[in-house]
């Protein structure tokens, strides 16, 4: 909206006092008490409505039919001075669509703008501003052009064009159509302030939402997809998205969450953050208004069609966790002020709920940690010694059987009872070192792949990890053994239809030295084992991994069905 100086400025008149005026002012040969009772039901039905694009158009319509125009236009001023709306009467539908675009305020539609006054033309072509009509617009001539005033500042201005019975426009049109844009304006204000209050409740209602769901423990991604609805069905944007970094991808933002029409086009585009708008709103903390997303170095939104845009940081300056963008196709409106400033104090609030609703994360992952340090401390002190005494006992009792078959037994019951001691120390590990997203050891790599493939197997598979594996094993041998881990639980996936997987990662150690040899990995499967016939690609790959690091590689049915895989390489010994 644009300012006006105070010697420009209308003082707020009664309406008793403004139809004294425009009777004062007309010609009494003219019906003129007629005129002023079309005026007064003008004003009431313009009132009597608190939806502003009711109350412009009613305005629009009631001007036309005031001084007798054919055709009537509302343009709504924004901040630059040019139409962001553009309301026209008397045009069909057909003529409207064969119009390119509407006008943006400039040339001789600027007139009343600039120059704070009406202006009244035989013929508009012959005003040294008259700029031409785009292609498909009705020849027009008459023209009358009259600002609207809402508390002291230009709101927009009203045309009429074509007078009906082929006249111009005269004073009295001017003074009946400036005073109706005048007692408009307090309707268009009342409606304005109903709008805006509208706007805030449903803003704080969803504020109240977010932060309600986050602090009840709802999930952080399910909160984040709701934010972006809300933010483009209040903001009244075509697309919204949510932007956040990821760690393991310094540098970039990622559109994580998005809703509209392209939503699932855009998801997973990254930006570039010192190299983009999107970038500095989040480095800076401070929302950004952009007249056209091309000029932003937004690839998700930059050939799609898109013009305004909105940027907004989730958080507090110093404190941001992302960016909230909403745009608007590019024949659309920018955002007002006070969707920015809503918007603004919405992603405020939720970043903060984001942020306290990880604080109860963190402590209560706190508590999860200092559970499980205590269930891996029982396990070692109590469950493991007693295992070992058992085993120790049999292992002094073998000598004292005579019996060959009832000495195998034991001896089994000892090799079994060292297995489960063996899975217990590799729980006890991930209980004190539970692998997190930024876990990038071998063994956090390890539970992660299988975990991922819990979905397409159908089960989650068990996972066994014993001996120093993440100090022993090098970078390359890792990367070999994590590939062949996924085509092997791939296989699974595909072709063994089971109910239980089963992995197990194992560096044995020489019993003399006790340094590591050999890395043996083991994925069983209770499917229908391996065809007889059928494509062996697979499984040449995992042997030549295997025979390229000097290793062997096994694959056969198990003693009670399924399938096993076995593939082992050595290790290097770091005395050797």
């Amino acid at each position: 909206m644009t300012e006006i100086p105070q010697s420009h400025r209308l003082s707020p008149r009664p309406l008793e006092e403004l139809l004294s005026e425009v009777h004062s002012q007309m010609n009494p040969g003219l019906s003129a008490q007629g005129r002023v009772h079309s005026l007064l039901q003008a004003v009431l039905a313009i009132g009597g409505d608190l939806d502003l694009a009711t109350v412009l158009r009613r305005l629009t319509e009631a001007a036309a039919h005031l001084a007798e125009a054919r055709f009537a236009g509302l343009g709504v001023i924004g901040e630059d001075g040019s139409f962001t709306e553009f309301i026209p009467v008397g045009l069909s539908r057909a003529q409207a669509e064969r119009i390119g675009r509407f006008p943006h305020g400039k040339g001789v539609l600027g007139a009343p703008l600039y120059e704070r006054t009406a202006l009244r033309l035989a013929d508009l072509r012959d005003h040294p501003d008259f700029g031409g009509f785009p292609e498909g617009h009705p020849a027009m001539s008459s023209f009358l052009g009259v600002p609207i005033q809402v508390r002291g500042e230009i709101f927009g201005n009203l045309y009429l064009t074509e007078k009906e019975n082929g006249g111009e426009f005269d004073e009295e049109d001017e003074t009946i159509v400036t005073a109706l844009a005048t007692a408009a304006g307090v309707a268009i204000e009342n409606a304005r302030l109903y709008e805006e209050t509208r706007l805030r409740e449903r803003w704080l209602g969803a504020s109240t939402e977010i932060t309600t769901r986050l602090l009840s423990g709802a999930d952080t991604d399910e909160v984040l997809a709701f934010m972006a609805a809300q933010a483009r069905e209040i903001g009244g944007a075509d697309t919204a998205v949510v932007m956040l970094p990821d760690p393991h991808a310094r540098g970039h933002l990622f559109a994580e969450f998005a809703d509209g029409p392209i939503a699932q086009e855009i998801l997973g585009t990254p930006v570039e953050i010192h190299d983009s708008v999107c970038g500095l709103v989040y480095e800076t903390g401070e929302a950004t208004a952009l007249p056209d997303l091309r000029l932003a170095n937004c690839p998700m939104l930059t050939h799609r069609g898109y013009g305004p845009g909105l940027l907004v940081p989730l958080g507090t300056p110093g404190n941001t966790r992302g960016v909230l963008l909403l745009g608007k196709l590019s024949d659309r409106a920018p955002f007002d002020e006070n969707v920015r400033r809503m918007l603004h104090a919405f992603s405020v609030q939720a970043g903060v709920a984001l942020e306290l609703a990880e604080t109860r994360r963190d402590s209560e992952r706190i508590v999860v940690l200092e559970e499980r340090d205590r269930i891996a401390k029982d396990l070692h002190d109590v469950v493991i010694q007693r295992l070992f005494a058992s085993a120790m006992t049999l292992m002094s009792t073998v000598r004292l059987i005579g019996s060959t078959e009832a000495e195998e037994r034991v001896q089994s019951t000892i090799d079994e009872l060292d297995g489960t001691i063996r899975e217990i120390r590799s729980t006890i590990f991930d209980l004190q070192n539970p692998p997190s997203r930024r876990d990038t050891s071998l063994r956090g790599r390890i539970l992660r792949l299988a975990e991922s493939t819990a979905h397409s197997l159908g089960c989650h598979p068990g996972v066994s990890l014993d001996g120093p594996i993440d100090a022993s094993v090098p970078d390359e041998v890792g990367e070999q053994l994590l590939a062949v881990l996924g085509e092997g639980l791939t296989n699974v996936a595909r072709h063994a239809r089971a109910t239980e997987v089963h992995v197990s990662v194992t560096v044995e150690e020489r019993s003399a030295t006790g340094r590591p040899t050999t890395l043996a990995l083991t994925v069983t499967d209770n499917g229908v084992g391996l065809p007889e016939e059928g494509r062996r690609s697979g499984l040449r790959n995992l042997d030549q991994r295997a025979r390229a690091l000097g290793g062997v590689f096994s694959a056969g049915r198990g003693p009670g069905g399924g399938t096993v895989l076995v593939w082992k390489v050595p290790v290097e010994d770091p005395a050797a």
